[in-house]
């Protein structure tokens, strides 16, 4: 469930990536602060982390690596996706998570389905706030959902009952 909630998120962000052009990934937009672009990045180097040093069991997402051709290439950020949805069906197994990017500043155990669970609701968050420099643009059509957590989801649900 929990891999099939990532790939659907990650299939919402790519049919994003779909309606932009590069003028708009990578605009500065002032709601945001940043580009698209850069938030896009963010979330695929959180997986990326993750991903990269689940052999090793120690991740550390101070220490990512940060590739602009990312947050400049639409095409560069679908190919990351794309290796990421592939490689996601790992089995869950104890992980330590370090905090500190110089020095480690703080070590807690942690599992793999945890720290998915901890990027899929980050990426989330990301979405809102590039939903917010989305609205000025009104051809770009984003899923229902998008940007909402499953809890947000439910909880609306809910009360319309």
């Amino acid at each position: 469930m929990l891999i099939q909630s990532i790939r659907k998120n990650f299939i919402e962000i790519t049919s994003l990536l779909d309606q932009l052009n590069n003028e708009i990934y990578t605009y500065s937009h002032k709601e945001l602060n940043a580009s698209i672009g850069e938030h896009i990045r963010h979330i695929i180097e959180l997986y990326q982390s993750l991903m990269n040093n689940y052999e090793i069991g120690v991740v550390n997402y101070d220490k990512r690596n940060r590739n602009i051709q990312i947050q400049t290439s639409i095409q560069e950020a679908k190919n990351a996706i794309n290796n990421i949805m592939k490689s996601l069906d790992l089995p869950n197994k104890k992980l330590m998570l370090e905090q500190g990017n110089l020095t480690t500043l703080f070590s807690i155990e942690t599992n793999y389905y945890r720290e998915l669970l901890y990027n899929l609701e980050h990426s989330i968050h990301h979405q809102a706030l590039i939903k917010v420099a989305l609205i000025k643009y009104p051809n770009i059509q984003l899923p229902e959902n998008f940007g909402i957590a499953k809890s947000t989801i439910e909880y609306k649900k809910q009360c319309v009952q």
